[in-house]
């Protein structure tokens, strides 16, 4: 019987019907591109979960790179273009999501890598401010790409100018794969290392 199952999903896929599902993984009804294009690169979907505070689900998360990475260490050294998208799943006030992905930073990094990074730390805060909310079903996205910076894209339009300092976007990083992630599970789910069973 299980066979059989096998045999039929795999027909439907050959005729085009099961197309859609692998090129998409379903994360609390967002759906990530299991592929994307970057700066002319290839970027493959490391892994998605979803942010939790207590039982509620706040936002999703995608990690996106030129190639699979199971630690924070082999994330930070791979070379070449990364994305980090966001989709919220439910609405919170712009100022404290600034402020919250600030105090992420900041437990997770040096001071001087703070100080690298605090040009980048302060324009994100200024973008999520004068937002005000963001909604759920808002999603934003922070795109590195080496010699250029990190770009942030708010509903998939370009917000301001490329963030310069390359010390923002792996000290950004650091908030969900970090020593002290904001969400443990989340943390393994963007590795890759399991697929986030809190549904």
């Amino acid at each position: 019987m299980r066979a059989f199952i096998v045999a039929a999903l795999l027909a439907a896929g050959s005729l085009g019907g099961g197309a859609a599902w692998a090129d998409t993984v379903d994360v609390a009804n967002v759906k990530y591109e299991t592929a994307l294009d970057l700066a002319g690169q290839k970027l493959v979907l490391n892994g998605a979960g979803v942010r939790y505070k207590f039982v509620v689900k706040v936002y999703t998360a995608g990690l996106y790179l030129t190639h699979k990475a199971g630690t924070t260490a082999e994330v930070l050294a791979l070379p070449g273009p990364k994305r980090i998208h966001i989709s919220m799943l439910r609405d919170i006030d712009g100022n404290e999501l600034g402020k919250l992905f600030t105090k992420g930073i900041e437990a997770n990094v040096s001071r001087e890598e703070f100080a690298k990074s605090i040009n980048g730390v302060l324009k994100l805060s200024e973008i999520f401010a004068s937002r005000k909310q963001l909604n759920s079903g808002d999603s934003f996205s922070v795109d590195y790409v080496p010699s250029v910076g990190s770009m942030v894209l708010l509903n998939g339009k370009p917000i301001g100018e490329p963030i310069k300092e390359p010390e923002f976007f792996s000290a950004l990083l650091r908030i969900w794969l970090g020593d002290k992630p904001a969400d443990g599970s989340l943390k393994e789910a963007l590795l890759g290392l399991k697929r986030d069973g809190r549904r």
